[in-house]
């Protein structure tokens, strides 16, 4: 890490997967490698530290699974209470949270999101909205070009972040969004362009498009390792 602020990864994955159907989502596999060790390999050369929470029958499993310098703690039965549970274990001044089921996501992403954070505070990955939009009860549109969609990395200094999921426990509101949890404090949030690649897999088809993208992404971050390594003197 190049900056003097201690930047930590935090992947909350103690969730079930009950729509997806395979199990805990974030052990299954994708193209040879489960997605919490996707979410974690994209982490590895940007953040100090890594944290991940998972179910307590999975402890072990994820030790044997993951390299030895991640931290592993026990999720909550929420979203929200894993990740509250997260920030009192990582012990760094910022904080990225991401989905581990997000397997593509890329360095100029993280890069952006850091610098994003530094700058304001808090900062959410967000995509433009493709599709036109409804309500389902009223059917009233809403114009798509004002809207985004939300995706992950969202990072915070961790004391924010923190001060906000104290707030948020005390009032005893649930969200599934930790950047709107840092809005409630009336502080803002500076927005971060996503990309198509941060697809989030919930369902058996997400998983089965997820699994047709991982040999193109793999060998993208292959070459990308591999103009990295090259010495400008072997550039002849």
């Amino acid at each position: 890490m190049s900056t003097s602020v201690k930047v930590a990864a935090l992947i909350p994955a103690a969730g079930s997967g009950q729509r997806l159907g395979q199990g805990p989502k974030a052990f299954v596999e994708v193209s040879g490698k489960t997605l919490l060790e996707r979410a974690i390999t994209n982490f590895a050369e940007h953040v100090d530290e890594i944290v991940v929470a998972v179910p307590t029958e999975l402890q072990t499993k994820a030790k044997n699974l993951l390299p030895d310098d991640v931290i592993i703690t026990t999720g909550g039965t929420t979203r929200q209470e894993t990740v509250y549970r997260l920030l009192q274990t990582c012990t760094a001044e910022l904080v990225l949270i991401h989905d581990a089921a997000r397997p593509f996501l890329a360095a100029d992403i993280i890069k952006r999101t850091k610098a994003a954070v530094l700058a304001r505070g808090a900062a959410s990955v967000v995509m433009p909205v493709a599709d036109s939009l409804i309500e389902a009860t009223t059917g009233q549109t809403h114009d798509r070009s004002k809207l985004r969609a939300v995706q992950t990395p969202q990072g915070f200094r961790q004391n924010l972040i923190l001060r906000a999921h104290d707030v948020a426990n005390a009032r005893g509101a649930q969200v599934t969004d930790d950047a709107s949890l840092v809005r409630a404090l009336g502080e803002p949030v500076a927005l971060v362009e996503g990309s198509s690649w941060l697809l989030k897999v919930t369902d058996p088809s997400q998983l089965e498009l997820a699994r047709a993208l991982a040999p193109h992404w793999d060998a993208q971050q292959d070459q990308a390792t591999l103009t990295s390594q090259l010495k400008p003197s072997s550039m002849l």
